[in-house]
């Protein structure tokens, strides 16, 4: 009886049997474990670039509402401020108020409309410079002898600049491209103890939320955005 002699590659490979060439568990943990380490150079790199492009948009920004601001004072001999002292822009203090998203943000909001009102002539903050707003002053009060023309536009603000976004609603605040309202204050005209300017301060907080723990203001300040 002649015995059956298998060929090289079949040896210890029984009849009927296949055999299959596949990842160990080892080998399949480094291949997820480099997957994961690439996805996340990915994403920090992508969150490195759209903050870096948000503070070149910021830069931009201001220099432009600064320009406009300057274009203002040329035409009412005063920059953009409260018609009654101390309430919005006067109040605003960039040394000790850090907080656009929710300590300080009521006041954020006001001023920034202050702001808004005195450079886009939207007196009433419908995004529309109609005869309605020559009513208003530019901090929303009524005007006691209604303007004879329509309030001068100094600056067009963007629809990625306003709050709510979209380009439709009634506005409640200029917004830097990191979500949080624009700060926009003359409190060192009120008080040369508050503020940084004496025309006026306007920046970015660039996102930076206040240290949960007490640190120096000018810790944070360093990496707002900032016309001082």
């Amino acid at each position: 009886m002649m015995k059956e002699v298998l060929p090289g590659n079949c040896r210890g490979v029984r009849r009927g049997e296949r055999h299959y060439n596949a990842f160990t568990l080892i080998e399949l943990v480094v291949v997820v474990g480099l997957i994961l380490v690439l996805t996340g150079l990915v994403l920090s790199t992508v969150g490195y670039a759209r903050k870096k492009g948000a503070r070149a948009r910021a830069e931009t920004e201001i220099a432009a509402v600064s320009a406009a601001c300057e274009s203002y004072k040329s035409d009412n001999a005063v920059y953009p401020r409260d018609p009654t002292a101390n309430t919005a822009t006067d109040a605003l203090n960039a040394r000790t108020m850090l907080d656009p998203a929710t300590t300080d943000a009521a006041r954020y909001r006001a001023a920034s409309l202050v702001l808004y009102r005195a450079l886009s002539g939207d007196r009433n903050l419908d995004r529309a410079v109609t005869d309605a707003d020559k009513s208003f002053n530019i901090d929303g009060t009524p005007l006691s002898q209604p303007l004879t023309q329509l309030p001068q536009s100094y600056f067009a603000f963007k629809p990625n600049m306003l709050s709510p976004s979209g380009g439709i609603g009634t506005v409640t605040a200029t917004t830097d491209p990191f979500g949080n309202a624009y700060g926009y204050s003359t409190a060192n005209q009120y008080d040369p103890n508050t503020g940084y300017n004496p025309t006026f301060d306007l920046w970015s907080t660039a996102g930076v939320a206040p240290s949960p723990t007490p640190a120096p203001p000018a810790t944070q300040q360093d990496l707002w955005i900032k016309n001082w």
